[in-house]
């Protein structure tokens, strides 16, 4: 199995500017990638230029260029050229299947901030000086680098990524795996139901609150931003002192959140695979979930619209995304994987409208939020628990009907 880890690395003045122009001219590479394509396909012969073709000219274009890019690893170049390639592969898929396609951009400096070394050893060695307690990552054109390892890497290190954050350098690892030992059976299931009041709530009554970290931020964020608006918008270099300390804020703040959302999607995943050996969840379409409502032409008036909802959607769309679900399933498999535990998505249509006790199925079951109460039966809990509740023996049931 394969795992990733990310750590911070330390690097010296002139490892930093070296490091900056690594990104400098990986980013005129794929621009300059990505002009020859524009331009073939224009052409009236309408030529198209795949990647065997790039990259068979990534020797000449080194050879005329010393200086820049031939300073930098081949195989990195090679790498740059494979993210374009894939970007017109995910263009052409979405002509295909008639979504928005998103023709590939062209890239500015400040929007360039990552390098991937397909392979150790070949233009980078992760733990490059062994003999050395400080740990090291070397990269061609840079130099032996000093890594602020916190954990160890365990397996063999298989690619190595070099990512800008702000001022900080990160250096990304994937690493090749034995399946690690499955943590000891608890002998207990539990079923949970994603929200916006509460994080979390789970099939035992359990609620886990929702830090609602975007929100906390929003104030400072809206400071820092309008603090931003009062500098004209100009390129990188022309910034004073001030505006980029501002752009810096700006960017600090939204980082911030982003940490605190995956701190939290880590510690509350951890805490659910430690104590269930299965855990069933709503199969969530989040991007649907969030999209705006769509425009009511007025008939009467032509050129106006009705009134659709969309200021209320727009704060329930922000709250969601605040929420950060799709981060927290992503992170609670990859947990339950290395653990040895079952993650079960199941359907959520009526989930918290069917009763637990009888089985009833209404909407005015619910007739709050919060409350449950079975028209039926006369049942009553919070709808959440009843959500988690109806999620669970949904999932027993799709365990039981294909057994492992």
């Amino acid at each position: 199995m394969m795992r990733a880890y990310k750590f911070l690395m330390r690097p010296t003045v002139g490892q930093t500017i070296a490091l900056g122009e690594m990104l400098r001219d990986h980013c005129s590479l794929y621009n300059g990638a990505l002009q020859e394509r524009r331009d073939a396909y224009r052409h009236v012969s309408k030529t198209s230029v795949k990647y065997g073709q790039q990259s068979a000219q990534l020797k000449e274009i080194r050879a005329f260029d010393p200086e820049r890019q031939g300073r930098w690893s081949f195989s990195s170049q090679q790498a740059t050229l494979r993210r374009l390639d894939k970007a017109f592969a995910g263009f052409f898929r979405r002509v295909k299947s008639g979504d928005t396609p998103g023709y590939p951009r062209f890239r500015g400096v400040n929007w360039f901030d990552t390098v991937d070394f397909p392979k150790d050893g070949d233009g980078c060695r992760w733990d490059s000086t062994p003999h050395d307690p400080v740990t090291r990552v070397r990269f061609q054109g840079v130099g032996h680098v000093k890594v602020n390892q916190h954990r160890p890497v365990v397996g063999k290190v298989k690619t190595i990524s070099v990512k800008r954050e702000g001022r900080k350098w990160y250096v990304a690892l994937t690493a090749e795996q034995e399946q690690p030992e499955p943590l000891p059976e608890t002998g207990s299931v539990v079923g949970i139901d994603l929200g916006i009041a509460n994080f979390l709530t789970d099939s035992n009554g359990e609620f886990v609150p929702n830090p609602r970290h975007g929100r906390k931020a929003a104030a400072k964020l809206e400071a820092a931003q309008q603090a931003l608006a009062r500098f004209p918008r100009v390129r990188r270099e022309r910034r004073t002192a001030n505006h980029q300390r501002a752009v810096e804020k700006v960017a600090d703040l939204h980082r911030t959140v982003r940490r605190q959302r995956l701190d939290h999607a880590h510690k509350t995943a951890l805490g659910l695979v430690r104590a269930h050996d299965l855990i069933a969840h709503e199969d969530l379409k989040i991007r649907n979930m969030s999209k705006a409502p769509k425009p009511k032409p007025d008939p009467e008036t032509p050129g106006s619209f009705l009134a659709n909802g969309a200021s209320a959607k727009a704060g329930l769309n922000k709250s969601i995304n605040d929420a950060g679900w799709g981060v927290f399933l992503t992170i609670l498999y990859a947990k339950a994987e290395s653990a040895g535990r079952e993650v079960i998505a199941v359907d959520p249509r009526n989930t918290s409208r069917t009763c637990p006790e009888c089985g009833h199925v209404s909407a005015e079951n619910r007739p709050t939020q919060e409350k449950f109460h079975c028209t039926a039966c006369g049942h009553q809990a919070h709808a959440d628990t009843v959500g988690a509740l109806n999620v669970l023996r949904a999932g027993l049931v799709r365990r039981n009907a294909n057994p492992a």
